[in-house]
Formats: structure tokens, sequence, C-alpha cells
């Protein structure tokens, strides 16, 4: 039995832990009646926590939100943990790699959205019949009666590319607009510059193959277009004005600016039917033909003067229509019959010498130094004229050709491009026109199906235009460094051109003009070259 003093003394260190207990309870005024309850809730939900895998638990904290801020956390996470070690005799033991596995789970884990529904009729291939009459100009060969949706689509795609010249900028993607932008804001800091240091050399880009950047513009002739059918169309050599000659017996000058296209002046030439107009080398006299006739008219643009010249002692003709001018402004080259071709001095118009050739000549050029002249038969040979002593320096049979129709030779002298009966194109190399007798063409092209008429390279050998006067739109230009056929002219389908008559390129590539059977200078504008 224990002594009095000893009882009193153990009930006494009880009675002072109770007294504490009380005075750290909170006081009803101050405490919430539900916070004893929203206490014994938290630990009851931490404690299911606690049982669970820490990625479930991120997973159910980003789903449904955490239910208290983690200092609040803290703070019930550790009378709760007493509790519940109390009664269960258990500790909640978590780790530094517990801690790291959750934050990993967190990154890994973002909320995503999942679609509301899935139609399985979009998952399924839809395919298209493409015998139906508004789909048939799709089909690219008789196997192709049925396609997918996907490629139709891509084929809609196409069709509209060559229609609009290529992707118009409301169709491209954003990252293309936004490239597009910060290369245009470039060029323009570049202009800025090159304005103030006065460098006025630009980087050279060549013309890519595929798909020609240009716009249609207003008709060069809009503000005077012919009655009849236009037989010339051509860019002045330094200004930027076109001329039109036709059968309705005028010639006529328009400022070009691709917009309004002002008419500068019409002369009318009477009783005589324009054949073939051309500017001369220095751009201040017109030399017009006519249809059957064996005078020629000169018109000078600075003194308003036309000249007729009647005769030409030494050449007996009965009419003149074709002629060439020199590019160095020397000379001036007749076709007459008979094989026949007359060399004239450009500034008295008096015969130099006269040069023939068996059969027909049909179409004759100018090397770019004026120092050779290149003539096409309708018997298929090209004849290579030398101009000082006008003697033939080479004939050669133009490969696979019936009947020779037209020829043009480029402005930097390495191409000579024949154009037979046929629609064939045959391109060849200079060279190989001074040394063999049987060259082999570089390129044929095949694109028209009738007699070609009409051949141009562009200024910058990049183009060949040729084109046919017997057949609708039968126009097409040539990709020289590739020696293939943009493919978005003319534009698919849509009877624009009509019958091309003449075709020229503006002195720096900027505008390409075509006149056609109905009296209309069609004009495009070249995107790709900035100048006019």
């Amino acid at each position: 039995m224990e002594p009095a003093g000893s009882a009193a003394a153990s009930r006494s260190p009880a009675r002072k832990r109770v007294r504490a207990q009380k005075k750290r309870r909170p006081s009803p005024r101050t405490g919430d009646p539900g916070d004893g309850g929203e206490a014994a809730r938290r630990a009851r939900h931490l404690g299911m926590l606690a049982g669970k895998p820490v990625v479930e638990r991120c997973l159910e904290e980003l789903v449904f939100g955490g239910s208290q801020d983690a200092e609040e956390e803290e703070r019930l996470r550790g009378p709760g943990k007493q509790r519940d070690d109390v009664v269960t005799g258990n500790l909640l033991k978590e780790d530094s790699s517990d801690s790291e596995v959750e934050n990993e789970a967190k990154d890994n884990f973002p909320p995503s959205k999942k679609p509301a529904w899935v139609d399985n009729e979009d998952e399924a291939e839809e395919i298209i019949d493409m015998t139906h009459r508004y789909r048939k100009d799709m089909m690219k060969s008789d196997a192709e009666k049925k396609l997918t949706k996907e490629k139709v689509q891509k084929r809609l795609q196409e069709q509209f590319q060559r229609a609009m010249g290529g992707v118009p900028f409301w169709a491209q993607k954003d990252q293309q607009k936004a490239r597009k932008s910060a290369n245009d804001d470039d060029s323009d800091e570049d202009d800025e510059l090159l304005r103030k240091t006065g460098n006025f050399v630009s980087p050279s880009e060549t013309l890519p193959r595929g798909i020609l950047q240009m716009k249609n513009c207003l008709d060069a002739n809009n503000e005077r277009p012919s009655d009849a059918k236009l037989r010339t169309v051509q860019f002045h050599p330094s200004a930027q004005v076109v001329m039109t000659a036709g059968l309705d017996q005028s010639i006529s000058l328009f400022q070009v600016d691709g917009k309004t296209n002002p008419k500068i002046q019409s002369i009318h030439l009477e009783s005589f039917p324009v054949y073939k107009a051309h500017f001369s080398a220095d751009g201040e006299q017109v030399i017009a033909t006519g249809t059957r006739s064996k005078l020629f008219y000169v018109y000078d643009m600075m003194s308003g003067n036309i000249i007729p010249v009647n005769q030409i002692r030494g050449m007996q003709e009965k009419f003149i229509r074709k002629f060439e001018v020199s590019p160095d402004g020397s000379f001036l080259l007749l076709t007459g019959t008979s094989g026949y071709l007359h060399l004239l001095t450009m500034k008295t118009k008096e015969l130099i010498g006269s040069m023939k050739i068996n059969g027909k000549a049909v179409a004759s050029a100018f090397s770019p130094d004026s120092s050779k002249i290149y003539t096409n038969s309708n018997e298929g040979e090209v004849f290579v004229w030398d101009v000082k002593s006008r003697r033939c320096l080479n004939r050669f049979t133009d490969e696979g050709c019936l009947r020779g129709t037209c020829l043009a030779v480029s402005k930097n002298g390495q191409y000579v491009a024949c154009g037979s009966c046929s629609g064939v194109v045959n391109v060849y190399t200079h060279d190989v026109c001074l040394r063999e007798t049987n060259p082999k063409p570089v390129k044929a092209i095949m694109n028209l199906v009738t007699a070609a008429t009409s051949l141009t390279f562009n200024p910058t050998t990049e183009i060949l235009a040729v084109a046919s006067s017997a057949a609708d739109d039968a126009v097409r230009l040539v990709h020289i460094p590739s020696l293939t056929v943009f493919s978005n002219f003319p534009v698919f389908r849509r009877k624009l051109i009509y019958l091309a008559q003449s075709m020229d390129f503006s002195p720096r590539s900027g505008f390409f003009s075509i006149g056609n059977n109905n009296g209309k200078a069609l004009l495009y504008r070249l995107k790709h070259y900035s100048d006019f």
C-alpha cells in the first residue's frame, strides 16, 4: 500500500495536465462550432489519401481540385496524423523519392480534352465517282474513274492554283504569311538602304519552273481596240510604250501602266492594211509594210512625218511584207520572193546586197551582235549568213521538219528556236548551228498541234513564247533553264486569247503582250520581274 503522500503527489501532475489542456482549447466565443467537424472530415480525407499511390492522388487533385493550400495541409496533416497513429498504430512514411515522383506526375499528366463523340462515317474512306460531268475534267486517265475524297480535294487545289497562277495570299498558312511578311520587311529595308547609299545593283534571282506568277491586266489597246486582225504588237525599246498595228490601216501607241494604258497617238495609213510594223533600234522610227504592196512607210516619231519608200534601186520585188531590223540599228533585212534576202542600210534605205537560199524564205532573224543572219526555209533547212561578206557560213537541217514556218534567236545568242508546220519547235544551241549539218536539238517542244507561227524569247532568255495562229489559245510559255512548259498558262478551259497573231516581251520582261485576231492586245504582268 502506497503512502498517502505519494498518491497525492501522483494526482497533482495529472490535474496540472488537465488544466493545461483546458486552457489550450479554443474559446466557444471566438471559434467556429463547425471547426471540429471540418477538421475531422479533413483528417478522414487525408487518411484515405494515405493509402493511395502518389500518381492517383495527383490525378484526383488535377481533376477535382485541391481541398486546401499547402500551408493548411501541413497544419492539418500534423494532428490528423497523430490521431490516426493513436488509433491504428501506423505512421505515414514519405521520403524524398515520393516527392520527386509526385512532381513528375504533375508534369507528365496535363489535362487533356477528348472529343464529344466519334462519327464512324468520318473515319470511313469515302469514294467519289469521277465520271460525273462536273468532275470529268479532273481525271488524268481512264483508270481514275473512282478516287478518294482526299485525292479529289488535292485535284481541286491544283486546278485552283493553275487558274490563279499560284497560291493566293489569303490561302497561305499563318507561318508562310509571317515568313513572307518578314521577307517583305527585309526587302523594304534593303530598298531604303539602296536609296540612301546609291547602290542600284539588285540581287539576281532565277525564274522558277512550273508555275509562272502573272496577272491579267487591262488590254494594252483598251482605249482604241482594232476593228480587224491585229498583226503586230511590240514594246518600245526604251520607253514604257507599246505599239499595235493591224489590218485596220492604223498604227497606235499606248503608255503601259497596267491599269488604264492611255493612248498616246494613232496614225492612219490610207488604203494600206499593215502586215508588220517594227520600231527602229533607237526607238525613233516605225517601219511598216503592207499586205500586197511593194512600198513601205517610215514614221518618224520625232518630227511626226510619214515617209513612203516607193522604189529601192537594184531590187525587183512585186511586194514586200516580211522584214527584220538589226539590233545595232545599222541594217534592214527585207524578205523577197523566190528565196531572196535584201540587205539595206537603215539610215538611207539603200540596197547593200542580196542573198539567196534554196526554196522560199519563211522567217529570218539577226544574231544579237548583228553579225549573222539566220533564215528558215519552207524546205526545213536553216541557213546561217555572215552580214559583212554576205556569205553562207553553214546550212543545217531542222530535225523532223517538213516545212519551216518561223524562227527566233535568243537575246544572249545562246539558243536558236525553229518552228515547223507540224507544231514542233526545236531548240538548238548556237554552237551546233554553226558547226553541224544535222544537229540534235536540246529540246523538241511538242505542245502545239497546229503549225507554229510565232516565236519570241524574253530579254533574259528565261522564257520562250511559242504560238500558233491556227487554233484558239494555242500559246505556250517555255521555261528555258529547265526546258519545260509553264502549267498555268494559258488558263485551263478558259477561252481568252483566241488566235494569237503576234507576241512580245517588254524590255525588262515585266510585261507580256499578245495581239489576237479580235483586234485586242492582251497584256499580262509577270510578277517575277520587278521592272518594265
